[in-house]
């Protein structure tokens, strides 16, 4: 099982019977549901595809296709690149985070790798949930398809 904590800028995985802890960028405008308000989706919620297996640290994903690899000398890092690897977010209570206008999965809501390092620990994405690259890494070799994400404030 995943847990995001929203307040703490954490990604908490149980895995193998111990907590690995992960500092995490979300949504700059806070918690929230709704399609359009650039909120982080609060519930529970599952993987529903991981996308970039096998893909170099860096991979550039539009569309959730692979279409280069991030350089800090043409791309600009502070941009919202989706970067290494994807965990595709689709939520699990219908009227809270499924369907309708609150749904996570239709509002591409992704764990995903950024350029902006830095930046992590703060909330400053537009409603993902932004990791390291050599994070994301980690957490997709060991997450499985279907794995519960929690999301908390």
């Amino acid at each position: 099982m995943i847990e995001v904590l929203l307040s703490g800028q954490l990604l908490i995985h149980h895995w193998c019977g111990v907590r690995h802890r992960y500092p995490v960028s979300t949504a700059a405008a806070g918690a929230g549901n709704r399609r359009g308000s650039g909120q982080t989706p609060l519930g529970r919620h599952r993987i529903y595809a991981r996308i970039g297996a096998g893909m170099p640290a860096g991979t550039i994903f539009r569309g959730r296709r692979p279409v280069g690899i991030f350089d800090p000398t043409r791309h600009d890092p502070r941009a919202d690149w989706i970067l290494s690897r994807i965990l595709w977010l689709e939520g699990e209570e219908t009227g809270v985070n499924r369907r309708g206008a609150v749904d996570t999965r239709a509002r591409f809501i992704y764990i995903h790798g950024t350029a902006d390092e830095a930046a992590i620990g703060t909330a400053c994405s537009h409603g993902c949930i932004r990791m390291r690259n050599a994070d994301i890494i980690r957490l997709f070799d060991r997450c499985r398809l279907g794995e519960r994400v929690v999301i908390r404030r």
